[in-house]
């Protein structure tokens, strides 16, 4: 195996990663079975979870695929207890799970006279189907997994629950309402959770990921031709960092971070930006 970007020693413990058959779970994943951890790879897609487990085992990493919707409590709850059988009792509960949907998405940033009447997609027109649906995948869907794998956590010192939120919780990006409010509710779900489950061995935090350039989302902010998107200009300035973060290295190290029990063992209840000073920067 890779060694880990901290010295991070996760031997022995079991991970569970949700949304582990998309691009940044997956990583996640793979950062926490480098670090020793046992991981379980829950995603909807299981042949993608699967082609990831795969690929840790064959670094010498132990990891397992597992179908699961995270909307299903029968489901979480079924899984979790094959996890148990199979791996052991879930340590750490890394909720990645989630995402938005064109339905609940603004063609324009700014609202303008005759949009109504217009072929324009306008706040008018979100659809409460695909508003439910973001807010379902990215909040119940974070509050279901935990319900069905904290259970193996309490009173069992040096367990953490670690959630995804998003620069949106801080400050909405245009276009995307439904996505900027589930990621505001996931930041303060994490919150609540570190209070209720204090007393019981389990800290709870989250991270923040600013902007990261991936497989994921370079269309939306490169061109054919690479040439960056005006989106992305945008983005970079208003990054005093002036550049996209590296998630291998820089949400790895931060995810790591939060999960060392001798490093971060006094910290729950924080969501941590990773963003290059995005949400420090006024825009003056």
């Amino acid at each position: 195996m890779k060694q880990n970007v901290l010295n991070t020693d996760l031997c022995g413990k079991v991970a569970v990663v949700t949304g582990a058959g998309g691009v940044l779970c997956s990583a996640f994943a793979k950062v926490l079975a480098r670090a020793g951890a046992k991981v379980a790879l829950l995603d909807r897609n299981f042949e993608a979870a699967n082609g990831f487990a795969a690929e840790i085992v064959e670094e010498g990493g132990v990891a397992k695929a597992y179908a699961c919707d995270v909307l299903d409590k029968d489901v979480c709850y079924a899984v979790a207890d094959q996890v148990c059988r199979d791996l052991g009792p879930c340590d750490i509960l890394l909720n990645g799970a989630g995402g938005n949907n064109p339905r609940a998405t603004t063609d324009k940033e700014y609202f303008e006279v005759g949009d109504i009447e217009g072929e324009t997609k306008s706040f008018f027109d979100l659809d409460k189907s695909g508003v439910e649906f973001v807010f379902n995948l990215n909040f119940i869907g974070t509050l279901i997994p935990t319900q069905a794998f904290a259970r193996q956590m309490v009173d069992r010192e040096g367990c953490n629950i670690l959630n995804i939120s998003s620069m949106n919780a801080y400050t909405p990006l245009t276009k995307i309402p439904a996505y900027s409010g589930a990621k505001a509710a996931v930041s303060n779900f994490t919150q609540w959770m570190a209070v209720h489950f204090s007393k019981v061995g389990i800290r709870v935090n989250a991270i923040a990921p600013g902007f990261f350039a991936g497989k994921q989302n370079h269309a939306l902010l490169f061109n054919p031709d690479g040439s960056p998107t005006e989106r992305t200009g945008k983005i970079l300035a208003a990054t005093p960092m002036g550049r996209f973060g590296d998630s291998e290295k820089e949400l790895a190290g931060a995810v790591l971070f939060l999960l060392n029990n001798d490093a971060a063992g006094f910290i729950t209840g924080v969501t941590l930006p990773i963003d290059g000073g995005f949400s420090a920067y006024s825009g003056v």
